[in-house]
């Protein structure tokens, strides 16, 4: 069952993660992001799920969201077959998601840690990300570091990429 934000907020707390809180109306895409009053959209990560031509392997790409992903160049980085967005269907399965609520925090219902997460290398280190929390009505800010301490805790695999 996937996790709630309220589920999330408890996790994060339980591991001792520092995160400040933004309530908003339910937003899709980072166009809409930017519509929302006093949203700073710098700091905000744009995440994709992808799936190789197999769909043997999926991955969570994590991003500035003023970049864009450029799949041939990713999957020369990582070393994949042809990559693909995948399914709303296979979103759920892998990280508990929906679509519009897409977000590195999903690892915490990859249960089985089957999910790469690619990250662009330009995030690291920053000291504020902006991440929902598998839902798309808040906005969590976080820091890297803490972000990369919740993945490499439930064992996802975790690469950087440059985009």
């Amino acid at each position: 069952m996937p996790l709630t934000k309220e589920e999330v907020h408890a996790k994060l707390d339980g591991m001792g993660i520092k995160y400040e809180t933004t309530k908003h109306a339910p937003v899709y895409t980072i166009d809409e992001m930017k519509l929302i009053e006093g949203m700073n959209i710098e700091d905000v990560c744009k995440n994709l799920f992808l799936r190789d031509e197999k769909g043997k392997r999926h991955f969570l790409v994590v991003l500035d969201e003023a970049k864009s992903a450029d799949l041939k160049s990713i999957r020369a980085q990582i070393g994949s077959t042809r990559l693909s967005f995948a399914s709303e269907e296979r979103l759920m399965d892998n990280l508990g998601l929906t679509k519009g609520a897409v977000t590195p925090l999903g690892v915490l219902n990859d249960c089985a840690a089957n999910v790469e997460v690619l990250i662009d290398g330009d995030l690291r280190g920053r000291p504020r990300l902006g991440v929902h929390p598998c839902d798309n009505t808040e906005t969590l800010w976080l820091s890297y570091a803490d972000l990369e301490k919740i993945i490499k805790s439930r064992g996802n695999s975790l690469k950087f990429i440059k985009l």
